[in-house]
């Protein structure tokens, strides 16, 4: 996720990055403009032929096609706020966690491993919802090293259950009475839900069928405009349709860029950044009391 200041506009209006709209859209607008002077040609200097009201009909039908680009950007920026809302659980919970067992009467090595599987849990999270998670980089800690992980098909529950082990163990030797499990359970069930709605997120893309209308209705509104325009505009809307290509277009690519707001991309959630401090926040309450 790219860290900027929302009020230096003049710096934000030339700034140019990767995944910026623009950029993506660039080959398709200079085509459309090549495009459209073609059409001009064509029926301003070479036949001579004029649509009439075209352009009024351009009119309502951009009218619904905003409406449904709205919709569109609303639902994909519900997705991003709602994987936004789950990740800032996870920093919520595993302070709660951390801190009730950073209160248990239990060895400080025994309070290492527990803060180690929730390590292994929020980075296990992150690259699940990715290219998949490499073993290699959890934290061996206790009887749990990269052994214990290989042949797991979702790394999460692995670490969940070593957790619930582990929990259950120190319930068993008395050092957890009922009260501060179910407090605990609580607490580990939450992490449980979080990776869920995660989950739903990125596996639930926008129906195909919607996704799909969406597209041809801007190919076709987009290459049916110069017809009309380019009577009214002549070759002015070498400039103009591009224009409108680009901000039709460029809504559609901003959905689709945050609907699945997991990865690495510039507007996704900067998950790597929220797994650093989670980490940080388990290293300082775990360290206060070495």
């Amino acid at each position: 996720m790219v860290i900027y200041n929302p009020k230096e506009w003049w710096r934000l209006i030339f700034a140019f990055h990767r995944s910026d709209t623009f950029r993506t859209l660039m080959p398709g607008i200079i085509g459309l403009a090549f495009y459209t002077g073609i059409i001009c040609y064509l029926e301003n200097d070479y036949f001579s032929v004029s649509f009439k009201n075209t352009t009024v009909v351009h009119s309502l039908i951009g009218f619904v096609l905003s409406l449904l680009l709205v919709f569109r950007t609303n639902t994909a920026y519900d997705r991003w706020w709602e994987g936004r809302k789950a990740w800032g659980s996870f920093v919520n919970n595993s302070r709660n966690l951390i801190l009730k067992i950073s209160a248990l009467s239990m060895e400080h090595d025994d309070k290492v491993i527990l803060r180690d599987l929730i390590k292994n849990y929020i980075y296990a999270t992150k690259e699940h919802l990715r290219d998949g998670v490499d073993i290699h980089q959890l934290i061996e800690t206790g009887p749990y090293t990269i052994e214990y992980y290989k042949n797991a098909n979702h790394i999460p529950n692995r670490v969940m259950k070593a957790v619930f082990i582990e929990i259950n163990k120190h319930y068993s030797n008395g050092v957890i009475d009922g009260y501060t499990l179910m407090s605990i359970n609580t607490e580990l069930q939450s992490f449980t839900d979080v990776v869920g709605i995660c989950e739903r997120i990125r596996k639930t893309p926008i129906p195909y069928s919607y996704n799909i209308f969406l597209k041809k209705v801007i190919f076709i509104y987009i290459f049916s405009m110069p017809i009309g325009f380019v009577r009214e505009f002549g070759y002015w809307s070498m400039v103009i349709v591009p224009a409108v290509f680009y901000i039709f277009a460029g809504l559609e690519v901003l959905a689709e860029e945050i609907e699945d707001p997991f990865g690495t991309d510039d507007n996704d959630l900067p998950t790597d950044q929220m797994s650093a401090t989670i980490a940080s926040n388990l290293d300082e309450i775990i360290n206060d009391q070495a």
